[in-house]
């Protein structure tokens, strides 16, 4: 069954990068040619300028088509460059053009919950590695080209993992000491049984609720 694609799940991937004039000749370029350098030092003024200048243009471009009603939440690890979620700059630049979008944090030490680090960067990965940049161009260039490569399909898959890791870590009340079921993702899709979303035992989700009061 074919069904028409609305959204890709892909937001944007955004190198960490500026442009400096070489300043000498040597065997790979002229003096005076733009020379891609990475920013060494990524502070929250750096994150905070990606965010508004990149993130939020490509939300605001791809999410136009979905619902431009819906609130948008941007999820961050905790690295300290990261920027507050009530930053005023990033709230003012997020709310334009009639979007809510919002920032949050993925919770302190749960890589599972952060969707990127649960299967996004190693899927990304894996084909970028088919490729031999020797320079910063070229590993940028071949970064993009292996997300942009990336089928819908696999991310859909990622992001019923997290889901999956969301409802085995209730059952072990918040621990990160479980074992994730087999699915048999491929199966369901070839039988077009393959779920949008997951759902959670009710029973397993008052425990859960009883065990955070407590």
């Amino acid at each position: 069954m074919h069904q028409n694609e609305e959204f890709s799940v892909k937001i944007g991937i955004f190198s960490f990068t500026y442009k400096e004039t070489a300043k000498r000749n040597n065997k790979n370029r002229m003096a005076e040619t733009l020379e891609m350098k990475p920013i060494l030092s990524v502070t929250k003024d750096v994150i905070r300028l990606c965010l508004i200048e990149k993130v939020l243009p490509a939300i605001r471009t791809r999410w136009a088509y979905i619902c431009m009603t819906e609130t948008v939440f941007t999820q961050q690890d905790n690295a300290r460059p990261h920027i507050d979620p009530h930053d005023s700059e990033f709230l003012e630049a997020a709310s334009k053009d009639g979007f809510n979008i919002r920032l949050c944090f993925q919770p302190l030490n749960s890589p599972d919950m952060n969707v990127l680090d649960l299967g996004c960067f190693r899927a990304i990965q894996s084909l970028q590695h088919q490729q031999a940049p020797t320079t910063i161009d070229e590993l940028i260039d071949a970064v993009e080209k292996s997300f942009n490569k990336l089928a819908t399909e696999s991310l859909n898959y990622v992001f019923l993992t997290l889901q999956e890791c969301m409802i085995e870590t209730m059952k072990v009340y918040r621990g990160n000491n479980y074992k994730l079921p087999c699915m048999g993702k491929d199966q369901l899709k070839r039988n077009g049984n393959l779920p949008s979303q997951l759902h959670c035992d009710p029973e397993a989700f008052e425990k859960i609720l009883l065990h955070l009061q407590q």
